[in-house]
């Protein structure tokens, strides 16, 4: 059976906190036209403090690193992304719990436990332009792969993921600060579908690069 190993999720850990520092001002930039401005900041940061905490806490296994990173992201990322990021990553740790490496399946249903964890938090649903909108997308086309095998299955999820955070250009925010600014809102993508595609983009290239699940 196909396997995502320890080594891998540090792997796609390493490669996210990369693509966020490459993609902060855009994040930042994104945020500055219906947020507070500092999505990429607050990311960045929290990514930073993630790497620095990878490096000097050995995780045993694959549960205790999500955890590591949950509860990092929960300390250090500022405004609703820490709740949300944070919350993910502890969603994914507690159904991971003990494994040393996860199949295809196992990876994909701790993921379906994050954003259940995400909408449980921030009362979103599809269409209300937030994180979900990116997330759920990317999850449907994960789960439509039959073959359990990574490589296919994520680089599905990573260009969903990115093709659902443009799409919310045309939306009008119903959550989040966004939604304050009601019709202006309309005509930008959101901050948080968009850094929530950089981690199927990062997961994808893990995936394809390193072997994992095979």
């Amino acid at each position: 059976m196909e396997v995502f190993s320890l080594k891998d999720a540090r792997s796609w850990i390493d490669e996210t906190a990369r693509l966020i520092a490459e993609n902060a001002s855009n994040l930042t930039e994104l945020d500055s036209a219906i947020g507070d401005g500092d999505h990429g900041t607050n990311m960045n940061r929290g990514f930073t403090a993630v790497e620095k905490k990878l490096e000097a806490t050995q995780a045993s296994d694959v549960s205790a690193l999500f955890k590591q990173v949950g509860m990092t992201l929960l300390s250090t990322v500022g405004g609703a992304a820490g709740p949300l990021y944070g919350g993910f990553f502890l969603a994914l740790a507690r159904v991971t719990a003990g494994k040393q490496m996860l199949n295809d399946r196992e990876l994909l249903q701790s993921f379906r436990e994050g954003l259940a964890d995400i909408q449980r938090r921030g009362k979103a649903q599809i269409g209300d332009k937030t994180i979900v909108d990116s997330l759920a997308p990317a999850l449907n086309a994960w789960e439509t792969r039959t073959d359990n095998n990574f490589a296919s299955a994520t680089t599905c999820a990573a260009t969903a993921a990115a093709e659902a955070a443009k799409a919310t250009i045309p939306m009008l925010a119903l959550k989040g600060r966004a939604s304050y600014l009601g019709e202006r809102s309309i005509g930008h993508q959101d901050p948080g579908a968009t850094s929530c595609a950089l981690l199927f983009q990062a997961l994808a290239s893990v995936c394809n690069s390193n072997g994992a699940g095979g």
